[in-house]
């Protein structure tokens, strides 16, 4: 004959157990619905499709010579050093005219008066006139923007 013993029972999942992994799951969604409350976390951005590369403007940069002008009235010089934002198929023309936008620039600079360089918002006023100057010798909208990238009394 064959011995039969009592099968084991599997032990019961506890209570405790069971309140702790309820709690967890309350804790999260509470924390998951506060974040989307807050704007933290946007369910819809998170299923939006990713946003194509950004390609960037193309622009080309002209050099402009050095201008040192005297300050009249004064025993100091002005320097100014400028780069102007071009479209890259303008580029050639504007450095073969470059000459004449240096002589322009050059004759409106030495005219400003000694106490309009020590004024507020100078450098606004001169980017306005070399674009204004530019914007004659190369046509409207050639030069896009004027860079000042050195401006010193000496």
């Amino acid at each position: 004959m064959t011995d039969i013993t009592p099968a084991e029972t599997a032990p019961k999942p506890s209570r405790r157990g069971m309140l702790v992994v309820a709690a967890l799951i309350l804790a999260v969604g509470a924390g998951g619905g506060a974040m989307g409350f807050l704007g933290v976390v946007s369910p819809s951005r998170l299923l939006a499709p990713k946003p194509a590369a950004v390609s960037l403007p193309q622009v080309g940069f002209a050099d402009v010579p050095r201008i040192v002008v005297p300050i009249s009235g004064r025993d100091r010089q002005l320097a100014l050093s400028i780069k102007l934002e071009v479209a890259p198929e303008e580029l050639a023309r504007v450095e073969l005219l470059m000459p004449r936008l240096s002589d322009s620039f050059t004759g409106f600079l030495s005219d400003i008066d000694a106490a309009a360089i020590e004024r507020r918002g100078v450098l606004e006023i001169i980017r306005a006139e070399l674009a204004a100057r530019a914007d004659m010798i190369l046509g409207a909208g050639v030069v896009k923007n004027v860079l000042i990238t050195e401006f010193a009394v000496q």
